[in-house]
Protein backbone atom coordinates (compact mmCIF):
# COMPACT_ATOMS: atom_id res chain seq x y z
CA UNK A 1 0.00 0.00 0.00
CA UNK A 2 2.63 2.51 0.76
CA UNK A 3 4.07 1.69 -2.74
CA UNK A 4 0.85 2.92 -4.31
CA UNK A 5 0.34 5.39 -2.07
CA UNK A 6 3.89 7.30 -3.41
CA UNK A 7 3.13 7.01 -6.89
CA UNK A 8 0.00 8.08 -6.57
CA UNK A 9 2.16 11.01 -5.01
CA UNK A 10 4.17 11.23 -8.09
CA UNK A 11 1.54 11.49 -10.64
CA UNK A 12 -0.38 14.28 -8.98
CA UNK A 13 2.79 16.36 -8.97
CA UNK A 14 2.91 16.42 -12.58
CA UNK A 15 1.01 18.95 -13.47
CA UNK A 16 2.95 21.49 -11.47
CA UNK A 17 5.99 20.17 -13.12
CA UNK A 18 4.16 20.82 -16.31
CA UNK A 19 3.72 24.57 -15.18
CA UNK A 20 7.43 24.64 -14.16
CA UNK A 21 8.72 22.97 -17.62
CA UNK A 22 5.95 26.17 -19.15
CA UNK A 23 7.88 29.04 -17.36
CA UNK A 24 11.45 27.56 -17.63
CA UNK A 25 10.41 27.03 -21.94
CA UNK A 26 8.42 31.09 -21.79
CA UNK A 27 11.54 32.53 -20.33
CA UNK A 28 13.69 30.34 -23.10
CA UNK A 29 11.34 31.79 -25.75
CA UNK A 30 12.16 35.34 -24.40
CA UNK A 31 15.58 35.18 -25.51
CA UNK A 32 14.95 33.94 -28.95
CA UNK A 33 13.97 35.91 -32.12
CA UNK A 34 11.92 33.12 -32.75
CA UNK A 35 8.12 32.08 -31.62
CA UNK A 36 8.12 28.76 -30.14
CA UNK A 37 4.59 28.45 -29.30
CA UNK A 38 3.69 25.68 -31.83
CA UNK A 39 6.49 23.54 -30.08
CA UNK A 40 5.57 24.16 -26.86
CA UNK A 41 1.72 22.98 -27.48
CA UNK A 42 3.72 19.56 -29.05
CA UNK A 43 5.33 19.22 -25.83
CA UNK A 44 2.15 20.17 -24.05
CA UNK A 45 0.77 17.57 -25.67
CA UNK A 46 2.73 15.11 -25.06
CA UNK A 47 3.13 15.12 -21.60
CA UNK A 48 -0.84 15.25 -21.04
CA UNK A 49 -1.02 12.09 -23.33
CA UNK A 50 1.74 9.87 -20.97
CA UNK A 51 -0.54 11.44 -18.05
CA UNK A 52 -3.41 9.74 -18.35
CA UNK A 53 -1.99 6.70 -19.86
CA UNK A 54 -0.26 6.57 -16.72
CA UNK A 55 -3.56 7.14 -14.68
CA UNK A 56 -5.15 4.44 -16.78
CA UNK A 57 -2.42 1.63 -16.33
CA UNK A 58 -2.50 2.61 -12.35
CA UNK A 59 -6.51 2.36 -12.42
CA UNK A 60 -6.09 -1.14 -14.08
CA UNK A 61 -3.48 -1.66 -11.75
CA UNK A 62 -5.62 -1.45 -8.56
CA UNK A 63 -8.58 -3.02 -9.81
CA UNK A 64 -6.37 -6.27 -10.50
CA UNK A 65 -5.15 -6.06 -7.41
CA UNK A 66 -8.50 -5.56 -5.67
CA UNK A 67 -9.87 -8.83 -7.70
CA UNK A 68 -6.79 -10.63 -6.70
CA UNK A 69 -7.03 -10.34 -2.81
CA UNK A 70 -11.08 -11.33 -3.16
CA UNK A 71 -9.82 -14.52 -4.89
CA UNK A 72 -7.17 -15.27 -2.25
CA UNK A 73 -10.18 -14.81 0.43
CA UNK A 74 -12.20 -17.24 -1.61
CA UNK A 75 -9.49 -19.68 -2.19
CA UNK A 76 -8.67 -19.83 1.66
CA UNK A 77 -12.52 -20.36 2.56
CA UNK A 78 -12.65 -23.49 0.28
CA UNK A 79 -9.71 -24.73 1.86
CA UNK A 80 -10.97 -24.50 5.62
CA UNK A 81 -14.11 -26.05 4.00
CA UNK A 82 -12.04 -29.19 1.93
CA UNK A 83 -9.90 -29.46 5.40
CA UNK A 84 -13.23 -29.41 7.41
CA UNK A 85 -14.54 -32.07 5.41
CA UNK A 86 -11.66 -34.68 5.08
CA UNK A 87 -10.90 -34.62 8.92
CA UNK A 88 -15.07 -35.11 9.34
CA UNK A 89 -13.91 -38.32 7.14
CA UNK A 90 -11.56 -39.55 8.65
CA UNK A 91 -13.04 -39.82 12.06
CA UNK A 92 -15.85 -41.59 10.94
CA UNK A 93 -13.07 -43.97 8.91
CA UNK A 94 -11.69 -44.33 12.32
CA UNK A 95 -14.93 -44.82 14.13
CA UNK A 96 -15.92 -47.57 11.64
CA UNK A 97 -12.86 -49.32 11.11
CA UNK A 98 -12.94 -49.69 15.33
CA UNK A 99 -16.74 -51.14 14.92
CA UNK A 100 -14.96 -53.60 12.63
CA UNK A 101 -12.47 -54.11 14.33
CA UNK A 102 -14.41 -54.82 17.94
CA UNK A 103 -17.23 -57.17 15.64
CA UNK A 104 -13.93 -59.03 14.46
CA UNK A 105 -12.42 -59.14 17.99
CA UNK A 106 -16.09 -60.61 19.07
CA UNK A 107 -16.16 -63.17 16.16
CA UNK A 108 -12.92 -64.75 17.03
CA UNK A 109 -13.31 -64.57 20.29
CA UNK A 110 -17.00 -66.75 20.03
CA UNK A 111 -14.59 -68.84 17.47
CA UNK A 112 -11.77 -69.57 20.33
CA UNK A 113 -14.88 -70.34 22.54
CA UNK A 114 -16.47 -73.57 20.19
CA UNK A 115 -13.09 -74.75 19.47
CA UNK A 116 -12.06 -74.99 23.20
CA UNK A 117 -15.51 -77.03 23.86
CA UNK A 118 -15.39 -79.29 20.32
CA UNK A 119 -18.51 -80.88 21.43
CA UNK A 120 -20.33 -78.08 21.53
CA UNK A 121 -19.41 -76.81 18.01
CA UNK A 122 -22.49 -76.81 15.83
CA UNK A 123 -23.00 -80.36 13.80
CA UNK A 124 -22.59 -79.13 10.38
CA UNK A 125 -18.91 -79.40 10.18
CA UNK A 126 -18.12 -82.11 12.94
CA UNK A 127 -19.72 -84.20 15.45
CA UNK A 128 -17.90 -85.60 18.50
CA UNK A 129 -18.81 -89.36 19.83
CA UNK A 130 -20.26 -89.03 23.20
CA UNK A 131 -19.80 -91.37 25.53
CA UNK A 132 -21.38 -94.72 23.76
CA UNK A 133 -24.04 -93.06 21.90
CA UNK A 134 -23.09 -92.68 18.07
CA UNK A 135 -22.36 -89.36 16.46
CA UNK A 136 -25.16 -87.67 14.46
CA UNK A 137 -24.54 -86.08 11.06
CA UNK A 138 -26.97 -83.16 10.03
CA UNK A 139 -27.23 -81.22 7.24
CA UNK A 140 -24.44 -78.82 6.72
CA UNK A 141 -25.97 -75.13 5.77
CA UNK A 142 -24.51 -73.96 2.37
CA UNK A 143 -22.84 -70.81 3.45
CA UNK A 144 -19.97 -72.77 5.42
CA UNK A 145 -17.48 -73.55 3.33
CA UNK A 146 -14.26 -71.79 4.53
CA UNK A 147 -11.84 -74.45 6.68
CA UNK A 148 -11.93 -72.69 10.02
CA UNK A 149 -8.79 -72.39 12.91
CA UNK A 150 -7.77 -75.91 14.49
CA UNK A 151 -5.88 -75.77 17.70
CA UNK A 152 -4.06 -78.55 19.14
CA UNK A 153 -7.17 -79.62 21.50
CA UNK A 154 -9.26 -80.36 18.68
CA UNK A 155 -7.17 -81.55 16.49
CA UNK A 156 -7.69 -84.88 18.01
CA UNK A 157 -11.28 -84.54 17.38
CA UNK A 158 -11.13 -84.63 13.94
CA UNK A 159 -9.92 -87.94 14.07
CA UNK A 160 -12.09 -89.51 15.90
CA UNK A 161 -15.35 -87.52 14.94
CA UNK A 162 -16.98 -87.32 11.13
CA UNK A 163 -16.03 -84.61 8.90
CA UNK A 164 -18.50 -83.71 6.46
CA UNK A 165 -17.57 -82.54 2.93
CA UNK A 166 -20.58 -81.02 0.83
CA UNK A 167 -19.84 -82.86 -2.55
CA UNK A 168 -17.62 -85.26 -2.40
CA UNK A 169 -18.36 -87.37 1.08
CA UNK A 170 -16.20 -90.26 -0.75
CA UNK A 171 -13.06 -88.18 0.10
CA UNK A 172 -13.40 -88.54 3.80
CA UNK A 173 -13.42 -92.23 3.55
CA UNK A 174 -10.18 -92.00 1.19
CA UNK A 175 -7.94 -89.86 3.76
CA UNK A 176 -9.81 -91.74 6.61
CA UNK A 177 -8.37 -95.05 5.30
CA UNK A 178 -4.79 -93.45 3.87
CA UNK A 179 -6.04 -94.60 0.76
CA UNK A 180 -3.61 -92.65 -1.92
CA UNK A 181 -4.17 -94.45 -4.80
CA UNK A 182 -8.12 -94.72 -3.91
CA UNK A 183 -7.37 -90.91 -3.81
CA UNK A 184 -4.97 -90.53 -6.97
CA UNK A 185 -7.88 -92.45 -8.78
CA UNK A 186 -11.03 -90.36 -7.25
CA UNK A 187 -9.57 -86.83 -8.49
CA UNK A 188 -9.33 -88.65 -11.89
CA UNK A 189 -12.16 -89.84 -12.32
CA UNK A 190 -13.86 -86.16 -10.97
CA UNK A 191 -11.24 -83.68 -12.54
CA UNK A 192 -13.82 -81.49 -14.68
CA UNK A 193 -14.53 -79.84 -10.95
CA UNK A 194 -11.19 -79.47 -9.87
CA UNK A 195 -12.23 -76.29 -7.92
CA UNK A 196 -14.95 -77.60 -5.63
CA UNK A 197 -12.34 -80.58 -4.91
CA UNK A 198 -9.33 -77.87 -4.03
CA UNK A 199 -11.70 -76.41 -1.93
CA UNK A 200 -12.76 -79.90 -0.01
CA UNK A 201 -9.53 -82.10 0.19
CA UNK A 202 -8.35 -79.81 2.73
CA UNK A 203 -11.15 -80.53 4.68
CA UNK A 204 -11.47 -84.82 4.24
CA UNK A 205 -7.64 -84.52 4.88
CA UNK A 206 -8.84 -83.40 8.67
CA UNK A 207 -10.30 -86.94 8.95
CA UNK A 208 -6.57 -88.23 7.79
CA UNK A 209 -4.99 -89.76 10.74
CA UNK A 210 -1.80 -88.76 9.51
CA UNK A 211 -2.46 -86.54 6.65
CA UNK A 212 1.58 -85.40 5.90
CA UNK A 213 2.00 -89.25 5.09
CA UNK A 214 -0.86 -89.16 3.23
CA UNK A 215 0.28 -86.87 0.55
CA UNK A 216 3.92 -88.27 0.66
CA UNK A 217 2.55 -91.58 0.08
CA UNK A 218 0.50 -89.79 -2.87
CA UNK A 219 4.19 -89.03 -4.43
CA UNK A 220 5.28 -92.27 -5.03
CA UNK A 221 5.07 -92.73 -9.23
CA UNK A 222 5.72 -88.98 -9.68
CA UNK A 223 9.39 -90.17 -11.17
CA UNK A 224 8.62 -93.26 -12.99
CA UNK A 225 11.61 -95.30 -13.92
CA UNK A 226 10.22 -97.13 -16.84
CA UNK A 227 9.39 -94.23 -18.86
CA UNK A 228 11.84 -91.77 -19.95
CA UNK A 229 12.28 -88.11 -19.59
CA UNK A 230 11.54 -87.89 -23.10
CA UNK A 231 8.63 -89.96 -23.03
CA UNK A 232 7.28 -88.11 -19.67
CA UNK A 233 6.30 -85.09 -21.76
CA UNK A 234 3.90 -87.58 -23.96
CA UNK A 235 2.61 -90.05 -21.20
CA UNK A 236 -0.95 -87.91 -20.09
CA UNK A 237 -1.26 -90.56 -17.62
CA UNK A 238 1.68 -89.51 -15.84
CA UNK A 239 1.41 -86.13 -16.75
CA UNK A 240 -2.22 -86.67 -15.24
CA UNK A 241 -0.05 -88.20 -11.83
CA UNK A 242 1.90 -85.18 -11.15
CA UNK A 243 -1.02 -82.65 -11.81
CA UNK A 244 -2.59 -84.09 -8.74
CA UNK A 245 0.61 -84.67 -6.65
CA UNK A 246 1.30 -80.80 -6.79
CA UNK A 247 -2.64 -80.41 -5.76
CA UNK A 248 -2.36 -82.47 -2.78
CA UNK A 249 0.71 -80.70 -1.65
CA UNK A 250 -0.95 -77.34 -2.11
CA UNK A 251 -3.98 -78.75 -0.25
CA UNK A 252 -1.74 -79.85 2.55
CA UNK A 253 -0.20 -76.22 2.77
CA UNK A 254 -3.98 -75.05 2.90
CA UNK A 255 -4.47 -77.33 6.09
CA UNK A 256 -1.51 -76.56 7.55
CA UNK A 257 -2.26 -72.57 7.33
CA UNK A 258 -5.33 -72.97 9.47
CA UNK A 259 -3.79 -75.08 12.35
CA UNK A 260 -1.67 -73.11 15.38
CA UNK A 261 1.88 -74.24 16.27
CA UNK A 262 0.90 -77.14 18.55
CA UNK A 263 -1.11 -79.00 15.60
CA UNK A 264 1.66 -78.25 12.88
CA UNK A 265 3.87 -80.02 14.72
CA UNK A 266 2.02 -82.81 15.61
CA UNK A 267 1.33 -83.50 11.64
CA UNK A 268 4.71 -82.58 10.48
CA UNK A 269 6.84 -84.43 12.95
CA UNK A 270 10.25 -84.92 12.60
CA UNK A 271 10.00 -88.53 10.81
CA UNK A 272 7.70 -87.10 8.37
CA UNK A 273 10.38 -84.21 7.64
CA UNK A 274 12.81 -86.59 7.18
CA UNK A 275 10.78 -88.37 4.67
CA UNK A 276 9.90 -85.45 3.07
CA UNK A 277 13.65 -84.60 2.89
CA UNK A 278 15.07 -87.92 1.37
CA UNK A 279 12.13 -87.34 -1.31
CA UNK A 280 13.58 -84.08 -2.18
CA UNK A 281 16.77 -84.96 -2.03
CA UNK A 282 16.11 -88.22 -4.63
CA UNK A 283 14.34 -85.57 -6.80
CA UNK A 284 16.86 -83.11 -7.12
CA UNK A 285 19.20 -84.21 -8.93
CA UNK A 286 16.47 -85.09 -11.69
CA UNK A 287 15.55 -81.41 -12.24
CA UNK A 288 19.19 -81.04 -13.72
CA UNK A 289 18.01 -83.56 -17.04
CA UNK A 290 15.12 -81.56 -17.79
CA UNK A 291 14.83 -80.75 -21.51
CA UNK A 292 14.74 -77.14 -23.22
CA UNK A 293 10.51 -76.94 -22.66
CA UNK A 294 11.53 -77.14 -18.40
CA UNK A 295 12.54 -73.72 -19.98
CA UNK A 296 9.37 -72.36 -20.73
CA UNK A 297 7.98 -71.52 -17.40
CA UNK A 298 5.52 -74.86 -16.89
CA UNK A 299 7.44 -77.65 -15.39
CA UNK A 300 5.81 -79.92 -13.40
CA UNK A 301 9.06 -81.49 -11.91
CA UNK A 302 10.14 -78.28 -10.81
CA UNK A 303 6.97 -76.91 -9.55
CA UNK A 304 6.72 -80.31 -7.54
CA UNK A 305 9.82 -80.24 -5.50
CA UNK A 306 9.64 -76.28 -4.59
CA UNK A 307 6.44 -77.21 -3.65
CA UNK A 308 7.68 -80.15 -1.56
CA UNK A 309 10.34 -77.69 -0.12
CA UNK A 310 7.39 -74.89 1.01
CA UNK A 311 4.58 -77.50 2.47
CA UNK A 312 7.09 -79.57 4.55
CA UNK A 313 9.50 -76.12 5.48
CA UNK A 314 12.18 -77.75 4.44
CA UNK A 315 14.19 -75.52 1.80
CA UNK A 316 16.87 -74.26 4.62
CA UNK A 317 18.40 -77.50 3.90
CA UNK A 318 19.05 -76.40 0.23
CA UNK A 319 20.96 -73.91 -1.72
CA UNK A 320 18.88 -71.05 -1.87
CA UNK A 321 20.66 -69.78 -5.16
CA UNK A 322 20.05 -72.92 -6.46
CA UNK A 323 16.22 -72.69 -5.84
CA UNK A 324 16.57 -69.17 -7.19
CA UNK A 325 17.64 -70.77 -10.69
CA UNK A 326 14.81 -72.75 -10.64
CA UNK A 327 12.02 -69.93 -10.29
CA UNK A 328 12.60 -69.55 -14.45
CA UNK A 329 10.98 -73.14 -14.75
CA UNK A 330 7.86 -72.36 -12.96
CA UNK A 331 7.42 -68.24 -13.74
CA UNK A 332 3.96 -68.86 -15.62
CA UNK A 333 2.29 -71.04 -12.72
CA UNK A 334 -0.01 -69.01 -11.22
CA UNK A 335 1.39 -69.67 -7.28
CA UNK A 336 4.87 -68.82 -7.91
CA UNK A 337 4.72 -65.68 -5.74
CA UNK A 338 3.69 -67.16 -3.12
CA UNK A 339 6.28 -70.10 -3.73
CA UNK A 340 8.77 -67.40 -3.68
CA UNK A 341 7.33 -66.10 -0.15
CA UNK A 342 7.24 -69.58 1.38
CA UNK A 343 10.75 -69.90 0.40
CA UNK A 344 12.31 -66.99 1.13
CA UNK A 345 13.17 -66.10 -2.04
CA UNK A 346 11.84 -62.65 -2.27
CA UNK A 347 15.04 -60.73 -1.79
CA UNK A 348 16.69 -62.82 -5.12
CA UNK A 349 13.56 -61.67 -7.14
CA UNK A 350 15.37 -58.93 -9.29
CA UNK A 351 18.12 -61.81 -10.33
CA UNK A 352 15.17 -64.17 -11.42
CA UNK A 353 13.36 -61.03 -13.38
CA UNK A 354 16.83 -59.86 -14.80
CA UNK A 355 17.21 -63.56 -16.38
CA UNK A 356 13.52 -63.87 -17.87
CA UNK A 357 14.04 -60.54 -19.54
CA UNK A 358 17.49 -61.61 -21.09
CA UNK A 359 15.89 -64.96 -22.37
CA UNK A 360 13.01 -62.86 -23.85
CA UNK A 361 10.00 -63.88 -21.35
CA UNK A 362 9.00 -60.63 -20.82
CA UNK A 363 5.28 -61.29 -19.92
CA UNK A 364 6.89 -63.16 -17.07
CA UNK A 365 8.84 -60.65 -15.78
CA UNK A 366 5.86 -58.06 -15.76
CA UNK A 367 3.78 -60.65 -13.62
CA UNK A 368 6.73 -61.30 -10.96
CA UNK A 369 7.69 -57.33 -11.02
CA UNK A 370 3.55 -56.68 -10.20
CA UNK A 371 3.87 -59.46 -7.51
CA UNK A 372 6.91 -58.25 -5.63
CA UNK A 373 6.36 -54.46 -6.23
CA UNK A 374 9.57 -54.14 -8.13
CA UNK A 375 7.75 -51.89 -11.66
CA UNK A 376 9.78 -48.83 -10.68
CA UNK A 377 13.15 -50.74 -11.36
CA UNK A 378 11.47 -53.06 -13.86
CA UNK A 379 8.74 -50.50 -15.57
CA UNK A 380 6.05 -52.67 -17.11
CA UNK A 381 5.32 -50.65 -20.44
CA UNK A 382 8.79 -50.83 -21.19
CA UNK A 383 9.58 -54.29 -20.75
CA UNK A 384 5.72 -54.80 -22.93
CA UNK A 385 6.91 -52.37 -25.52
CA UNK A 386 10.49 -53.93 -25.94
CA UNK A 387 9.01 -57.93 -26.00
CA UNK A 388 6.67 -56.16 -29.26
CA UNK A 389 9.15 -55.03 -30.68
CA UNK A 390 11.23 -58.02 -30.93
CA UNK A 391 8.74 -60.03 -32.09
CA UNK A 392 8.28 -57.65 -35.17
CA UNK A 393 11.82 -57.71 -35.48
CA UNK A 394 11.70 -61.50 -36.15
CA UNK A 395 8.75 -61.38 -38.53
CA UNK A 396 10.39 -58.38 -40.53
CA UNK A 397 12.95 -60.30 -42.57
CA UNK A 398 10.02 -62.85 -43.78
CA UNK A 399 7.82 -59.63 -44.89
CA UNK A 400 9.89 -59.17 -48.16
CA UNK A 401 8.02 -61.67 -49.34
CA UNK A 402 11.23 -64.63 -50.45
CA UNK A 403 9.46 -66.56 -47.38
CA UNK A 404 7.41 -69.66 -47.98
CA UNK A 405 4.01 -69.39 -47.05
CA UNK A 406 4.31 -72.15 -44.29
CA UNK A 407 6.96 -70.07 -42.25
CA UNK A 408 4.95 -66.50 -43.33
CA UNK A 409 2.02 -68.32 -41.30
CA UNK A 410 4.17 -69.58 -38.50
CA UNK A 411 5.38 -66.43 -37.76
CA UNK A 412 2.37 -64.11 -38.07
CA UNK A 413 0.81 -67.05 -35.50
CA UNK A 414 3.64 -65.95 -33.47
CA UNK A 415 3.41 -62.22 -33.35
CA UNK A 416 -0.62 -62.50 -32.31
CA UNK A 417 0.33 -64.81 -29.76
CA UNK A 418 2.82 -62.00 -28.77
CA UNK A 419 0.12 -59.51 -29.08
CA UNK A 420 -2.87 -61.37 -27.40
CA UNK A 421 -0.19 -61.80 -24.42
CA UNK A 422 0.67 -58.61 -24.20
CA UNK A 423 -3.20 -57.27 -24.34
CA UNK A 424 -4.42 -59.70 -21.50
CA UNK A 425 -1.01 -58.39 -19.40
CA UNK A 426 -2.38 -54.82 -20.41
CA UNK A 427 -5.71 -55.91 -18.73
CA UNK A 428 -4.43 -57.96 -15.73
CA UNK A 429 -2.77 -54.70 -14.31
CA UNK A 430 -5.04 -52.29 -15.43
CA UNK A 431 -2.26 -50.62 -17.52
CA UNK A 432 -4.50 -49.06 -20.64
CA UNK A 433 -4.31 -45.51 -19.07
CA UNK A 434 -0.01 -45.68 -19.42
CA UNK A 435 -0.07 -48.30 -22.89
CA UNK A 436 -2.31 -47.44 -25.73
CA UNK A 437 -4.51 -50.86 -26.44
CA UNK A 438 -6.04 -49.30 -29.61
CA UNK A 439 -2.75 -49.76 -32.22
CA UNK A 440 -1.92 -53.84 -30.85
CA UNK A 441 -6.16 -54.18 -31.20
CA UNK A 442 -6.19 -53.10 -34.80
CA UNK A 443 -2.94 -55.53 -35.53
CA UNK A 444 -4.57 -58.58 -33.93
CA UNK A 445 -7.60 -57.74 -36.33
CA UNK A 446 -5.29 -57.47 -39.05
CA UNK A 447 -3.58 -60.82 -38.57
CA UNK A 448 -6.97 -62.84 -37.81
CA UNK A 449 -8.36 -61.20 -41.05
CA UNK A 450 -5.09 -62.61 -42.59
CA UNK A 451 -5.05 -65.95 -41.30
CA UNK A 452 -8.73 -66.50 -41.79
CA UNK A 453 -8.14 -65.65 -45.77
CA UNK A 454 -5.88 -67.53 -46.10
CA UNK A 455 -7.81 -70.33 -44.32
CA UNK A 456 -10.43 -69.81 -46.90
CA UNK A 457 -7.97 -69.62 -49.85
CA UNK A 458 -6.59 -73.05 -48.56
CA UNK A 459 -10.01 -74.92 -48.30
CA UNK A 460 -11.12 -73.72 -51.73
CA UNK A 461 -8.26 -75.28 -53.35
CA UNK A 462 -8.22 -78.73 -51.15
CA UNK A 463 -8.44 -80.94 -54.27
CA UNK A 464 -12.08 -82.97 -54.47
CA UNK A 465 -12.50 -86.84 -54.55
CA UNK A 466 -14.72 -88.83 -56.64
CA UNK A 467 -17.33 -90.69 -54.15
CA UNK A 468 -19.02 -94.08 -55.47
CA UNK A 469 -22.43 -94.16 -56.67
CA UNK A 470 -24.86 -95.68 -54.35
CA UNK A 471 -25.01 -98.99 -56.12
CA UNK A 472 -20.89 -99.48 -56.03
CA UNK A 473 -21.17 -99.59 -59.85
CA UNK A 474 -18.54 -97.17 -61.00
CA UNK A 475 -18.21 -93.06 -60.45
CA UNK A 476 -21.87 -91.14 -61.08
CA UNK A 477 -22.33 -87.16 -61.46
CA UNK A 478 -20.99 -85.41 -58.71
CA UNK A 479 -23.75 -84.58 -56.47
CA UNK A 480 -23.80 -81.21 -54.34
CA UNK A 481 -25.12 -82.37 -51.15
CA UNK A 482 -24.05 -79.98 -48.49
CA UNK A 483 -24.44 -82.22 -45.16
CA UNK A 484 -22.53 -85.20 -47.03
CA UNK A 485 -19.84 -82.74 -47.86
CA UNK A 486 -19.21 -81.49 -44.48
CA UNK A 487 -19.14 -84.87 -43.28
CA UNK A 488 -16.74 -86.16 -45.95
CA UNK A 489 -14.36 -83.69 -46.06
CA UNK A 490 -14.18 -81.97 -42.76
CA UNK A 491 -13.36 -78.61 -41.99
CA UNK A 492 -10.42 -78.18 -41.57
CA UNK A 493 -9.89 -76.45 -37.54
CA UNK A 494 -7.06 -73.84 -36.76
CA UNK A 495 -3.21 -74.98 -37.10
CA UNK A 496 -2.61 -72.20 -33.84
CA UNK A 497 -5.63 -72.69 -31.69
CA UNK A 498 -6.65 -69.04 -30.14
CA UNK A 499 -5.28 -68.59 -26.53
CA UNK A 500 -7.62 -69.01 -23.85
CA UNK A 501 -6.77 -66.80 -20.75
CA UNK A 502 -8.48 -69.27 -17.83
CA UNK A 503 -5.98 -68.65 -15.10
CA UNK A 504 -3.66 -65.68 -15.12
CA UNK A 505 0.25 -66.10 -15.92
CA UNK A 506 -0.57 -69.60 -17.23
CA UNK A 507 1.29 -69.68 -20.82
CA UNK A 508 2.08 -72.81 -21.88
CA UNK A 509 4.87 -73.78 -24.28
CA UNK A 510 5.16 -73.01 -28.22
CA UNK A 511 2.66 -74.96 -30.49
CA UNK A 512 5.60 -75.30 -32.96
CA UNK A 513 9.15 -75.77 -33.41
CA UNK A 514 10.57 -74.95 -36.54
CA UNK A 515 10.03 -71.42 -36.76
CA UNK A 516 12.39 -68.98 -35.66
CA UNK A 517 11.75 -67.57 -32.02
CA UNK A 518 11.84 -64.02 -30.85
CA UNK A 519 14.95 -64.46 -28.35
CA UNK A 520 14.55 -67.42 -27.79
CA UNK A 521 11.43 -66.68 -25.85
CA UNK A 522 8.45 -69.00 -26.00
CA UNK A 523 5.03 -68.31 -27.29
CA UNK A 524 2.02 -67.20 -24.91
CA UNK A 525 -0.27 -69.23 -26.01
CA UNK A 526 -2.64 -72.43 -25.37
CA UNK A 527 -5.11 -74.99 -26.79
CA UNK A 528 -8.47 -74.56 -25.39
CA UNK A 529 -8.91 -77.84 -26.49
CA UNK A 530 -8.37 -79.90 -23.11
CA UNK A 531 -9.54 -79.32 -19.96
CA UNK A 532 -7.43 -77.20 -17.27
CA UNK A 533 -6.35 -78.99 -14.46
CA UNK A 534 -7.60 -76.49 -11.87
CA UNK A 535 -4.36 -74.29 -11.04
CA UNK A 536 -3.43 -73.55 -15.09
CA UNK A 537 -2.20 -77.07 -15.58
CA UNK A 538 -3.76 -79.15 -19.26
CA UNK A 539 -5.31 -82.28 -18.49
CA UNK A 540 -5.16 -84.56 -21.68
CA UNK A 541 -7.04 -87.75 -20.60
CA UNK A 542 -7.73 -89.95 -17.50
CA UNK A 543 -4.60 -91.48 -15.96
CA UNK A 544 -4.91 -95.65 -15.05
CA UNK A 545 -3.87 -96.20 -11.71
Amino acid sequence: MEDTQSVATLMDSTTSKIQQLQKAFAELESHRAVTLNLQWKQLEEHFNGLQKSLKRRFTELEDQEKEFETKIVQSTEILEKRQTAVIAKEQASLQRLQEKRDAAVSAISIALEKHRNPCSVEPTVINCEVQDEPSVLEEKPDNVTEIGHVTGDTWKSFQDGVVEVKSYPELVNLCRNMDSEGLHKFISDNRKNLAALREEIPLALRASTNPASLVLDSLNGFYNSDVSISDAKKDANLLGLRRTCIMLLECLSTLLNTLDIDSISSIISENIRGRAKAIAEEWNPKLDELDVDANNGNSLEAHAFLQLLATFSISSNFNQENLSKLIPMVSRRRQTADLCRSLGLSDRMPGVIDVLINNGRHIDAVNLAFAFELTEQFPPVSLLKSYLNEASKASTPLNSGNASPTVQNDVNEKELSALKAVLKCIEDHKLEEQYLVDPLQKRVHQLEKVKADKKKATEVAKPQSKRPRPNGVGNGPRVNNVVTEKNFYPRMTDRYPQPVYDRPYAYPGPTSTHVPSFMGAPAYNFSPGHDFFGNGYHYQAPYLH
